[in-house]
């Protein structure tokens, strides 16, 4: 097997925990440099602890799980193509609007499928235990 090199110039192949820590480190540069990235890991935080104290069946936690990291994943791929797309052309552009339009779109689409699994969630178990 390859031994990784770190005279290769390539970004592929690398040891898993250094792909992790890439991945780690995206992940915390889009949380200091995107208040939507912020406001939406909140977001997924409160739906987690609203879980925790309604506690329902585990296909509700899947659900949850799966669209707040659905709508985290957007927000990141979000981050990464406006800035790419700043960086290779900074002046305005109508086709670099478009595809940064449609990558916000795709967010606020994940966004509102959490938004109804959550209200789905809501009317099941609806009215909501007394703790």
């Amino acid at each position: 097997m390859a031994q990784w090199s770190p005279t290769a110039g390539s970004m592929k192949n690398r040891p898993f925990l250094q792909r992790l820590g890439f991945s780690l480190g995206g992940i915390a540069t889009a949380w200091r440099l995107e208040a939507s990235f912020r406001s939406q890991a909140v977001m997924a935080a409160a739906a987690v602890a609203f879980l925790a104290w309604l506690r329902p069946a585990a296909v509700w936690w899947a659900l949850v799980f799966m669209n707040c990291a659905l709508v985290l994943g957007a927000e990141l791929f979000n981050t990464a193509l406006e800035h790419t797309l700043d960086r290779l052309h900074p002046e305005l552009h109508p086709s670099i609007r478009i595809a940064k339009d449609c990558a916000a779109g795709a967010v606020l689409i994940f966004s509102f499928c959490a938004l109804g699994t959550f209200l789905a969630l809501l009317a099941a178990h609806w009215p909501l235990r007394s703790r």
